[in-house]
Formats: C-alpha cells, sequence, structure tokens
C-alpha cells in the first residue's frame, strides 16, 4: 500500500507541510481523511503507511501523533450502544 493509496487527496502530505500547523487542525484533517478512505483499504494498514512514510522525518509533528493516536483507537473495542448495551429482564 503506498501514499497515493491511503492519501488519494493529499490530505495527510498537505497537513505535514503547513507551518505552525495545530493539532486540533490535524485532527480535523484526519477525519476528513478518514471519512473518504475508500472502504477496501483497512485504516490500520493505511495508518501505517501513512506514519511509515513522514514520521522518520517528522517524529513531532502534530499529525504523526493524530496518526499514532487513531492506530491506538482503531484496536480500542467498540462500544455498542442503544438497545444492544441495556440489560434482558
Amino acid at each position: 500500500m503506498n501514499e497515493t493509496q491511503v492519501d488519494k487527496k493529499g490530505l495527510i502530505r498537505e497537513a505535514y507541510r503547513i507551518e505552525g500547523i495545530t493539532e486540533g487542525e490535524c485532527r480535523s484533517i484526519f477525519l476528513d481523511w478518514a471519512l473518504s478512505l475508500e472502504e477496501e483499504a483497512g485504516v490500520r494498514d493505511a495508518i501505517r503507511a501513512l506514519l511509515g512514510r513522514y514520521e522518520v522525518d517528522n517524529p513531532d509533528h502534530p499529525m504523526t501523533a493524530i496518526l499514532h493516536d487513531g492506530l491506538l483507537r482503531s484496536d480500542a473495542p467498540k462500544r455498542r450502544g442503544g438497545w444492544r448495551s441495556r440489560p434482558r429482564h
């Protein structure tokens, strides 16, 4: 999986180019990126590919932190809401 496949709009690439970008702005860009990701592309694999491309040169960039957070959260168990979470009597 290469960068072009996982960042077709270039959102993550451009985030790394913006000088002085904040964590909040990176989070917003990440959300837009995640929503535009094609279904067949696995989120975890896509994030790993992006980290492989950008992390070494940008270890302290806010987007690197957001990508790591996204990777951790994709592992977290999903909360079930609605009627499924209510106790049965």
